[in-house]
């Protein structure tokens, strides 16, 4: 308890006292004398209880006063003692780290100072060992005969052979063991794809065979003076061999297409009975729209069959086309199919695009349908077909490399593709040489035919002894048609080799018609 409380307290019983006495005088004055000695006693006996008791507290407050400011006064010098204990703790570690860096600049400096000894000393041998260098090479160069600038090229030149050998001799070893695994691997993914692949392959022929039901059919097909055969011919741009073969005609061209819309109409002829000039043309009209169909037709079974999905109808019909076309002898459309399931295989087995190896492995030979009407290699030309058509770049890089004598290939789709097309091609029995020879003569026949002005169109017959050459009668006249045959004569015999002789024949055929109502 503060001394300013005690003082207080001391003050309240003073006044208490105080006030005491004039109460009891008060009260003395209308109580009786004995009351009055009575309580004047009690209020003494009291007032002094108080003052004791009031002495009590006070001397109480003094101790407890004495007890805190003893403890405040041990709690501040025990802090204070702990502070001067920290700060010569700390007084000491700065001191300690003082002496420790002037020990740390003591032995810099003196590593300083021998260092600097021994660069000076390193100057020193390496002047020393300039001039020794220079001395032995002025002597080597005085025993060599060379200067310093001869041998360093000698040197760097035996170096550069050395390390050429050994790097040639590397290279060698790991391209020996890349190649040999390569072709293990090559090995086992092609006999996997061609184990999976089984195909049957027909070579075609260049002859197609219509029974007859009997051999006097075969005069009402020539025709009085041999018109009916004529037309048939002229509509077909396919000959008819009539020899003493019982009960059947022969339909010989190198065009399949054209061979099947003959083999239609004259099986369609020879059921109707009707055969004559008219005829004839209305019934040809429609075979070809049935090879049309038939066209259309082959080329869904074959994106089926390759499982390509999403091919517009006018590829596929472009595709169908195929299905009369043939290859050293090998049919185009199942040679397409089998290279299509073949990259897809190795596609499989390789981690390639799948879609695009099978999609541009089926379209692949799609130039050879059109590459009579458009000039240029069959794979640019397929390329371009099927770019227009709106097909990925990577299935078109595909199709025209596939040759490579037209592209490299540079992705590892195009190189499947290729290579797919080459296991199809090289199966044995796939091809023919000496058909392909022969159709690529007849074609080019007719290349040239039709290069002139004039011509409406031509057909290579008699197995490329004559082409047949229909011209347009409102451009080319009487008079310019034996030029025009003369030329075309003289161009074969500048663009082709060919045995024996060509018979080039140009009709010009002028017809008049009206109708009788």
């Amino acid at each position: 308890m503060s001394s300013q409380t005690i003082i207080v307290s001391m003050i309240a019983l003073v006044v208490g006292a105080i006030l005491a006495l004039c109460v009891g005088y008060l009260y003395g004055k209308t109580k009786s004398k004995a009351n009055y000695e009575t309580n004047l006693r009690e209020l003494r006996e009291k007032s002094e209880q108080k003052l004791l008791d009031v002495q009590t507290e006070q001397r109480q407050a003094l101790r407890e006063a004495r007890e805190e400011t003893a403890r405040f006064r041990a709690t501040i010098e025990k802090e204070n003692a702990e502070r001067r204990s920290e700060l010569q703790r700390q007084e000491h570690r700065i001191q300690t780290k003082e002496e420790n860096l002037e020990r740390k600049m003591d032995t810099l400096e003196q590593r300083d100072r021998k260092l600097m000894n021994k660069e000076r000393s390193l100057d020193q041998a390496h002047d020393e060992v300039e001039d020794l260098k220079r001395h032995h090479l002025s002597e080597l160069e005085r025993l060599s005969q060379m200067t310093e600038e001869q041998a360093r090229e000698l040197l760097l030149s035996r170096v550069e052979s050395q390390v050429r050998i050994q790097a040639a001799q590397r290279t060698r070893m790991i391209e020996e063991q890349a190649r040999e695994e390569a072709e293990a691997r090559a090995r086992e993914i092609i006999t996997l794809a061609i184990q999976r692949c089984a195909s049957d392959q027909v070579a075609e022929a260049v002859v197609s065979v219509v029974p007859l039901p009997n051999d006097e059919m075969k005069g009402r097909i020539i025709g009085r003076e041999g018109r009916n055969i004529r037309a048939l011919e002229a509509a077909t741009g396919v000959d008819l061999i009539i020899d003493d073969t019982p009960e059947a005609v022969i339909l010989s061209g190198f065009d399949p297409v054209r061979r099947e819309v003959a083999r239609l109409a004259l099986t369609r002829l020879i059921i109707d009975g009707r055969i004559h000039p008219a005829r004839i043309e209305d019934v040809v009209a429609k075979a070809r729209q049935e090879v049309d169909s038939i066209i259309r037709e082959a080329g869904e079974n074959a994106a089926m069959e390759a499982n390509v999905h999403g091919l517009p109808p006018e590829l596929l019909k472009i595709l169908g086309r195929l299905r009369f076309r043939t290859s050293y002898g090998q049919n185009v459309l199942f040679h397409s199919v089998e290279v299509s399931i073949l990259a897809a295989t190795i596609a499989h087995e390789m981690g390639a695009d799948v879609n695009v190896c099978k999609t541009a492995a089926l379209l692949h030979d799609m130039g050879k349908a059109i590459d009579q009407e458009v000039e240029g290699p069959h794979a640019i030309i397929g390329g371009e077909v099927v770019r227009r058509f709106g097909k990925s770049p990577r299935i078109v890089h595909a199709i025209v490399a596939h040759h490579a004598s037209e592209t490299e290939p540079q992705t590892l789709e195009a190189a499947i593709v290729q290579a797919a097309d080459a296991i199809s091609a090289a199966r044995p029995g796939a091809r023919r040489e000496t058909v392909d020879l022969y159709i690529k003569r007849l074609e080019a026949l007719e290349y040239i035919a039709n290069s002139f002005t004039g011509v409406e169109k031509s057909f290579a017959i008699q197995a490329g002894r004559e082409i047949r050459i229909i011209v347009k009668p409102e451009e080319v006249d009487e008079f310019t048609a034996s030029q025009l045959a003369s030329e075309i004569a003289h161009k074969i015999e500048e663009s082709l080799d060919y045995p024996g002789q060509i018979k080039v024949c140009v009709v010009r055929e002028t017809r008049s018609v009206d109708y009788a109502r």
